[in-house]
């Protein structure tokens, strides 16, 4: 129930304030210890879900559980029935290993805020490790991610969950004269439908163990409640977003919180809480000092060369890193609900700018012909064809990495032959 504006302004503040006053010794050490919490507590976050299944089952159960309602999908083709390709497909096999491999290329090789921890190292060899750790890490810890995420799917099979995570908006159509009885009716369907789940599950694994035949139709039934369970949290949503409700419909962020919130203990409940806020607070401290270095290098001194003594180069990164940090406060205002998660949100983003970025830094290292003014062009070009993709066309923002980068690259080698033709 916290305002979104109120809790981005204080939780930003805070970051400002320490990233401000500690530079980059203080991102630094509040990383790592930020990384040892933040898995200790998904560790926990797991173990906990497993712990409170039903006594006879576990987590390989509650594996196969969420594996049969196909939420363990990792592959798909890519391709309609028809044979032809879909590029709206966000997670496809070509896009995540084409446009993921764009977007990590971009992310681990071109963004600031990750060059900024390998310019901070104390050597080269240290450097490098880092980047290779930076990269290694980042895998298994999704992977962690999105299991918990699975088994608390698996979890809810056995426990009732709530028609819409987010309780504040159930709230206001419980209190709403417009969708009161509707929501009254469609919560009773939900429970007697969750009461089904609960059984079908437990029939489904129990078959499953021993190996019977039977399982293959439970693990239908579980996909077709599934299917019906949907199409209720889908109304609700629908009301929700209603003119009458004006409310946010995406409960997608809310869900783990509010199992956390419903079931663990609730000093626990506090630590998952910080947890969220230390990962917050983790992801953007690296990129304000980041920014605030490029702006002082990129920028400021060679608009003012002679004009800086150390002390005031000093002063200046921390105006530079206040104003970065608020910019960033303004934009998490806005850009909270462009996915249907915060990881996806992130990513789609980063999509918009990664693919024009990769493509500037490629032609500097291989096309070492073309001029500054060639790529700069190229790159504007570049960016605004991205833009308009993203609003106007369904194409995955996977995809963006590749096309902005391959547009910088190809654009810039066209446009810098077409100057030396000319001259």
């Amino acid at each position: 129930g916290w305002n979104i504006y109120f809790t981005n302004i204080v939780m930003g503040g805070f970051l400002i304030i320490y990233t401000v006053s500690g530079g980059a010794r203080a991102v630094a050490y509040t990383q790592q210890l930020q990384f040892i919490i933040i898995f200790t507590g998904l560790f926990l976050a797991g173990y906990l879900v497993v712990n409170m299944l039903p006594a006879d089952y576990g987590f390989t159960d509650a594996l196969y559980l969420s594996g049969a309602a196909g939420k363990l999908n990792v592959f798909t083709s890519g391709f309609k029935a028809n044979g032809s390709f879909d590029w709206s497909d966000k997670y496809n096999i070509w896009s995540g290993i084409i446009g993921g491999c764009f977007l990590a290329l971009s992310y681990f090789g071109t963004d600031q805020s990750q060059v900024g921890r390998y310019l901070t190292a104390k050597s080269m060899k240290e450097s490098r490790i880092g980047l290779l750790m930076n990269g290694l890490v980042k895998v298994p810890m999704q992977f962690l991610i999105l299991m918990i995420g699975a088994l608390v799917f698996s979890f809810y099979q056995f426990y009732s969950a709530p028609v819409f995570f987010n309780e504040n908006e159930l709230i206001r159509l419980r209190n709403s004269p417009v969708y009161a009885d509707s929501i009254r009716i469609a919560e009773s369907e939900f429970a007697k439908i969750s009461a089904q789940k609960q059984q079908l599950a437990a029939s489904f694994l129990n078959n499953k163990k021993i190996n019977s035949p039977a399982a293959d139709d439970f693990k239908h039934q579980i996909q077709e409640v599934d299917q019906q369970s949907n199409q209720i949290r889908k109304q609700v949503k629908t009301w929700i977003a209603s003119p009458q409700m004006k409310g946010d419909n995406n409960d997608a962020n809310y869900i783990f919180l509010r199992f956390v919130i419903d079931y663990l203990p609730k000093g626990l409940v506090g630590l998952l809480i910080a947890i969220i806020f230390i990962a917050a607070w983790g992801s953007i401290a690296a990129a304000l000092n980041s920014l605030a270095g490029s702006t002082i290098i990129d920028i400021h001194k060679r608009l003012f060369p002679h004009l800086l003594k150390p002390e005031d180069e000093y002063k200046w990164s921390k105006l530079y890193t206040l104003f970065w940090g608020i910019f960033c406060i303004i934009i998490a205002c806005f850009a909270y609900n462009i996915g249907n998660s915060l990881i996806e949100a992130v990513n789609i983003l980063g999509s918009l700018f990664y693919g024009t970025l990769l493509g500037i830094f490629l032609t500097a290292f291989f096309l070492k012909r073309v001029g500054g003014k060639a790529v700069f062009y190229a790159a504007l070009v570049s960016q605004i064809l991205v833009f308009v993709l993203y609003a106007l066309t369904p194409i995955s923002f996977l995809w963006y990495n590749l096309i902005g980068c391959l547009a910088v690259m190809f654009l810039s080698l066209g446009l810098s032959f077409t100057s030396r033709q000319q001259a």
